[in-house]
């Protein structure tokens, strides 16, 4: 029997390579969609890119159906410690279902955390989107480091703060967080607040909040303000292949233009 520990170092003793997996996390649910679509048994309604796997729908990420999940008859979970709640995972493993939790803060993290799932635990090798993304995320920043403020929702405004994946795609790209010294990962500040802190550029994601063109830039009048997919910014899996590429040609077009650009 194998001795594996997830992202928290919580201990797993699969007798085999899970086969029947039901996945909580949208961007995890995509890796496996692309890389074991054949072993992708449920996923969330928020799990949007499957690609020709066809799970069951299991509910949301934060309201999970218990029910649902036990009859698909898994032999894993995938579960994150920041989009689950620990009353889900606890309640999994009480009915028996081997939960594998991870927990990505950094890009570093992410691909480290990917490889040890696909190659550790499921046995499947390591895919080539996973090694063509460490290849990308490896190379020099080449955007100039402008002082920059996430928005990730409105009324309140919240925006990206310490300690997250999203402000650690910011340090690769070459840009600096306003926000990056918040006690909080995601701290709630008035728009006044916001624009106070001197942002050079303004990124407005389409999720979880759907920022739009006449929806987030006309808070931040005199601003660089680009709009971008929220998928780029916050999704660990495939989208990693593309994201950087595709975040800096967005990033580079609004700080020569500052009038606001979008997707």
């Amino acid at each position: 029997m194998r001795i594996l520990h997830d992202d928290l170092g919580r201990r797993l003793e699969p007798e085999r390579p899970p086969t029947r997996i039901v996945s909580l996390v949208p961007s995890l649910t995509e890796a496996l969609a692309v890389t074991v679509p054949d072993r992708l048994v449920g996923a969330t309604e928020y799990c949007t890119h499957t690609g020709d796997a066809l799970p069951a729908r299991v509910r949301g990420t934060k309201n999970p159906d218990h029910g649902a999940i036990a009859r698909l008859a898994p032999d894993l979970v995938v579960a994150n410690r920041e989009e689950n709640r620990r009353v889900d995972v606890e309640r999994l493993e009480s009915a028996g279902i081997p939960v594998w939790v991870t927990d990505i803060e950094t890009v570093a993290g992410a691909l480290g955390s990917l490889r040890r799932l696909f190659d550790e635990l499921l046995e499947a090798g390591v895919p080539q989107w996973l090694l063509d993304a460490e290849a990308e995320w490896s190379r020099p920043a080449v955007l100039p480091p402008a002082r920059t403020l996430v928005p990730v929702w409105r009324d309140p405004w919240m925006a990206v703060g310490s300690t997250t994946f999203t402000g650690d795609v910011l340090r690769h790209l070459g840009l600096t967080n306003v926000l990056d010294d918040a006690p909080e990962r995601y701290p709630k500040r008035s728009v006044g607040d916001l624009v106070a802190l001197g942002p050079d550029l303004v990124v407005l994601p389409d999720e979880p909040y759907a920022f739009g063109a006449e929806d987030g830039p006309d808070a931040f009048p005199g601003r660089a303000t680009v709009l971008v997919s929220g998928r780029d910014l916050t999704w660990y899996g495939p989208s990693l292949v593309t994201a950087r590429h595709d975040l800096e040609v967005r990033i580079a077009a609004a700080l020569e233009d500052p009038a606001p650009s979008g997707l």
